[in-house]
């Protein structure tokens, strides 16, 4: 069985890669990194170190790398003979990814015989999948759109494993923390790909993409402007200040009335899940730096992302989301001369103000009342 992943980063190496490689999968990573690439290609081997107490090593070898900046041919290929296709290279490239696939995707489904595959997108982003099928379906013609819906998958999958930011001796070498969670979406999966061991398989993948997000990804970022807030430079840092954590858990605890009205999960099992991952953030040996966390806040602050979309599901369910409006001013707040993103969102909110730039970025209302929350909790910020 062959496996071709785009991102050859820490996810794709420490998580993606390792469980497809586990499951008996032939893998090659496929990037635009020169210097990673010529290292899987020389040494075809890495180990992957669980980052707890034990430091448990676990040996990857026969991996392989493709330059998909300059090997196009041989791009072509890995994805005409692929058994499963995944990426983890941040939600933006996807569309991008999705381009490039095209020229062995045009070919694979050209041929009298096609064997079924799925192209699985584990990315921080609600229907990631979704969106590289969008791309991709553009540049085919309408015989190669009907046969790639009868013969691709494109099942949207929710992922989760924290990578600290680390230094290896081995630039292959990645440290990663023991808990991991990867789920598809079973109905769209095409091909012999339903027994991959370490993949959870689901009917409804929605609520769990969401439990993930608005937890996960949510309570990591509040953290990170919570903690940039008080003057903290890690996670661990942070999360260890009694005050923040208990804003933590405030925001957390809003996401949490969303998620469990919206989807039915068990409140008791959900505060279990959410005080996991609260640990999780206390695991010393994957604290990350809050720079690193906090970047990218025009992404985060986007109407379908981490902060805005559940305080809108909070909203709509009959109650404020106050905390949620703390992180969003929070975020508003923050400054990082090195992160673009930073950069045009504090020259937009110093132009215009912080009630048109989240008209402009979260796309929400001049009237809304998250916006008016928002707003004074930014307000509150600036006048301590």
């Amino acid at each position: 069985m062959n496996a071709l992943h785009f991102g050859a980063g820490n996810i794709g190496r420490g998580f993606i890669g390792l469980v497809l490689v586990k499951n008996g999968f032939e893998v090659t990573f496929a990037d635009v990194a020169d210097a990673l690439i010529d290292e899987i290609k020389e040494k075809g081997e890495y180990t992957v170190i669980l980052a707890d107490e034990k430091r448990e090593k676990i040996h990857v070898e026969g991996v392989h790398g493709i330059n998909s900046k300059t090997e196009h041919a041989k791009l072509k290929d890995a994805v005409i003979t692929a058994d499963i296709i995944t990426t983890a290279v941040g939600p933006n490239i996807v569309p991008i990814i999705a381009k490039t696939l095209v020229p062995g995707i045009k070919e694979r489904l050209a041929r009298a015989e096609v064997k079924p595959f799925s192209i699985i997108a584990c990315e921080n982003a609600v229907g990631a999948t979704a969106i590289l099928k969008e791309a991709l379906l553009k540049e085919l013609d309408e015989v190669e759109k009907a046969n790639a819906e009868k013969y691709i998958g494109f099942p949207n999958s929710a992922v989760d494993r924290i990578v600290p930011l680390q230094t290896n001796e081995n630039m292959l070498d990645v440290q990663v923390e023991p808990f991991f969670e990867w789920v598809v979406e079973k109905g769209a999966v095409k091909g012999d790909l339903l027994d991959i061991e370490g993949v959870h398989y689901v009917e409804d993948l929605t609520p769990y993409i969401e439990r993930k997000l608005f937890t996960v990804n949510t309570g990591h970022a509040a953290t990170a402007y919570f903690g940039l807030k008080n003057g903290y430079e890690t996670v661990l840092q942070a999360i260890s200040d009694a005050h923040v954590e208990k804003m933590v858990r405030g925001v957390l605890s809003e996401t949490s009335f969303y998620i469990t009205e919206t989807y039915g999960f068990d409140k008791k099992e959900h505060q279990a899940y959410v005080d996991k991952i609260i640990g999780r953030f206390k695991n010393p040996n994957i604290s990350d730096e809050l720079v690193r966390v906090a970047r990218s806040p025009i992404r985060k602050m986007s109407r379908k992302d981490r902060f805005v979309a559940p305080a809108l599901g909070v909203l709509e369910l009959g109650k404020k989301p106050e905390n949620l409006a703390r992180a969003i001013a929070a975020l508003a707040s923050s400054k990082n001369e090195n992160d673009p993103e930073s950069v045009e969102l504090n020259q937009y909110i110093d132009k215009h103000g912080l009630k048109d730039t989240l008209l402009k970025y979260a796309e929400l209302p001049l009237d809304s009342e998250l916006t008016d929350l928002v707003l004074k909790a930014y307000n509150h910020i600036h006048q301590n």
